[in-house]
């Protein structure tokens, strides 16, 4: 390990304790999302801390919209230089299988809780990266803007679409790193999303008069077989993206994930409904696959004579950012020196907010010591020492992109 190195985890090592506090604190709050509860109070929380690290925290309220509780984003800045470089995050969880996931628990090494991996554990990271930058004078000419959302687990489009909206993102940032849960590996690369609601609608009748009604849910049986069809033909359209050796190289559909109709055993469905999900690689153009999707889906309909109603749940684009970029270059330079080990490159299996980033033509990473395999399990958790290795890395990031 280098001097320089030494110096920053020598920092982050004084404060781990305040570190694995501030997360304790943190996995307490019970920000499940959905349906989007205490968003409010984990900002709250968030401020303070951001306070003490002297990183001059507002909370930007946002208008109050669905089911999420006091909706607003966390934003942050230390450094007044004419160089950008975002971290980014969310603070919003998945739900919980039991209450007590709530309680972090500290075992072996690891903190184990909701929201530890995903990615509380990654913003602690991001907050004392960005203070240890700021007190070992690693700034340079520049500085780092946090933002902190609050409903990332929901697609995103209140806390990072206001950014976008408000003019919040700068598109002339050096860079973007948000800390999700890679495990190490360096995500360039995200896939992109299109989710439908399919509704067949028919005409109920009662059982003894069968004839009379027309059965929505075997229309909504033939309306899915080429869909069907469909999701297996993109699955053997593989990546050309580097990816984790269990995850799958094709694009990723789920025909189905939810489903319904009828009201009752002895009715003629008079309704029905099932969903689609998408998880498409970059190499695709989702309004083309959007377009052949829903044709699908009405030629479907019209073979038959089926009324079906289309409705766009989710529309997000992929990312992508090469891996010969020179924020990538500096990004894998630094992990290597930190880590001991060379960087590895990977497209993330999911979507990611680096789209919001890279959309706007800023070379966008997801960079995090949480493991995506525990991430929305029962026991999910997150290393104390990758965390700290995670904070050094945010922190020499920093002043590589920032001097």
């Amino acid at each position: 390990m280098t001097d320089h190195v030494a110096r920053v985890r020598a920092w982050l090592d004084q404060r781990a304790e305040d570190m694995a506090a501030l997360l304790e604190k943190l996995v307490a709050i019970d920000s499940e999302n959905p349906p989007g509860r205490a968003l409010g109070r984990c900002a709250a929380v968030l401020r303070e801390a951001m306070d003490d690290l002297g990183l001059s925290p507002e909370i930007l309220r946002i208008a109050p919209t669905g089911e999420l509780e006091d909706p607003c984003v966390v934003r942050g800045t230390v450094g007044d230089g004419a160089k950008l470089l975002y971290f980014h995050g969310h603070f919003d969880v998945v739900p919980a299988q039991s209450r007590t996931q709530f309680t972090a628990r500290r075992r072996d090494g690891r903190i184990i809780g909701r929201g530890t991996a995903d990615m509380k554990g990654g913003i602690v990271s991001m907050l004392y990266g960005a203070a240890a930058a700021k007190e070992l004078g690693l700034l340079g000419d520049g500085r780092i803007v946090l933002h902190l959302v609050c409903d990332e687990e929901t697609g995103s489009v209140v806390g990072s679409g206001h950014l976008r909206e408000a003019g919040l993102i700068d598109p002339r940032a050096v860079a973007m790193v948000t800390g999700e849960p890679s495990g190490g590996s360096i995500w360039n690369a995200a896939r992109g999303a299109i989710s439908l609601r399919v509704d067949v609608h028919g005409r109920e009748a009662h059982v003894g008069q069968a004839n009379r009604g027309v059965n929505a849910f075997a229309h909504m049986l033939h309306v899915a077989r080429p869909v069907e069809a469909y999701a297996r033909e993109m699955a053997q359209k593989h990546t050309s993206f580097p990816m984790n050796a269990d995850d799958a190289r094709g694009s990723m559909l789920v025909v189905g994930g939810m489903s319904g109709g009828g009201s009752n055993f002895n009715v003629v469905p008079g309704s029905a409904y099932f969903t689609v999900d998408a998880r498409y690689n970059p190499e695709e153009d989702l309004d083309g696959e959007l377009a052949r999707l829903t044709g699908l889906i009405d030629e479907a309909a019209r073979e038959i004579d089926a009324k079906v109603s289309v409705e766009v749940t989710q529309l997000q684009p992929p990312a992508s950012t090469e891996e010969t970029h020179p924020a990538a270059v500096a990004l894998s330079r630094v992990v290597t020196e930190v880590e001991g080990s060379a960087a590895r490159f990977e497209m993330c299996a999911g979507i990611l907010e680096i789209r919001w980033y890279a959309q706007l033509g800023i070379p966008a990473f997801g960079y995090g010591a949480g493991r995506l395999d525990v991430s929305h399990g029962p026991d999910e958790y997150i290393d104390e020492a990758a965390m700290l290795r995670c904070a050094a890395v945010y922190a020499l990031y920093a002043e590589q992109m920032l001097s």
